[in-house]
């Protein structure tokens, strides 16, 4: 059988391409470090790959809200216990104003540090989270959200809790009005001190009209003091929480990234194996194509 000498010149140039493109593949899973750089490589396994990026991002704008929640929840848990600190001053001096003995000027004394608590306090409910809200602004609140009327002191935020929107109930604002404005007395933080504040301040008072009244405004400081420390638990109790999502996260996101190093990533050493071989057929397609051109009639004839 005879065989054209431009058959043989084509089919050497073919495989020369062929073998070219083989080793330029090769050259390109070496330097991504990827065995499917495309679709087109591994369609099953490109697929695999891009649902494990997916979840991956997922997971990583979980993280994300989770980190805007504790750093929401570390701020109200510090929050809490300056308030915690405040209203024990508030306890102490009314303990102190107990003394039958005091005078008009000593309760007076002590009303005008009482007033001093009272708006630490306040600026403690109407505290900033630093990304444009509030602590305990509620569902939102473009404002502080308790302000001083002359009638007392009035929350003006939504109830409840702001939450993230993830799949996971991430809160990044408490409850101003369960907080601060109620407590198993039924009345407000600011109303409890706003009180004691009236009482110290009247001049005139019997000493035992004063301690009756002390008492109840004891009570009631009690009570908010108490309402400020179970919030503060339960605000603990949600760090930890977040605690455990984020060691949830962390082991969906390794999951993820396994996953997908699994459908795409390069066995190295094979890879490198692999483009010594399509280098070796490349040099051998190279030589054919060479002995080709030399076995052209028109070369032998002009010898």
């Amino acid at each position: 059988m005879r065989i054209a000498t431009a058959t043989a010149y084509e089919s050497a140039i073919e495989n020369l391409q062929r073998r070219q493109r083989d080793m330029s593949e090769a050259q390109l899973q070496l330097t991504s470090g990827k065995r499917v750089n495309r679709a087109s490589d591994d369609p099953t396994n490109a697929a695999r790959a891009e649902r494990s990026l997916a979840a991956v991002a997922r997971v990583e704008a979980t993280q994300r809200a989770l980190e805007a929640s504790r750093n929401a929840m570390q701020l109200t848990e510090s929050s809490l216990g300056d308030a915690g600190d405040y209203l024990q001053r508030a306890r102490e001096l009314l303990v102190s104003a107990g003394n039958g003995s005091f005078s008009d000027g000593e309760r007076q004394a002590l009303a005008a540090e009482l007033r001093g608590v009272r708006e630490q306090l306040l600026a403690t409910a109407n505290r900033s989270d630093g990304a444009g809200g509030y602590l305990f602004g509620g569902q939102g609140s473009q404002e502080p959200p308790f302000v001083d009327t002359p009638a007392g002191v009035v929350f003006e935020g939504t109830a409840g809790r702001a939450q993230v929107v993830s799949g996971d109930a991430l809160p990044i604002a408490t409850d101003g009005a369960y907080t601060w404005m109620q407590s198993s007395s039924g009345t407000s933080v600011f109303t409890a001190l706003d009180q004691a504040i009236a009482d110290l301040s009247t001049p005139g008072l019997s000493s035992v009209d004063f301690t009756a009244r002390n008492v109840v405004n004891l009570a009631n400081v009690d009570a908010s003091m108490n309402r400020v420390l179970a919030v503060r638990a339960e605000v603990g109790s949600m760090l930890n929480r977040l605690d455990s999502i984020e060691g949830r996260l962390a082991d969906m996101r390794l999951a993820n990234e396994t996953e997908r190093s699994a459908a795409e990533d390069l066995d190295l050493t094979r890879a490198i194996s692999d483009f010594r071989n399509q280098q070796s057929g490349y040099d051998a397609a190279l030589q054919s194509y060479a002995m080709v051109q030399r076995m052209s009639l028109f070369q032998y004839i002009g010898r």
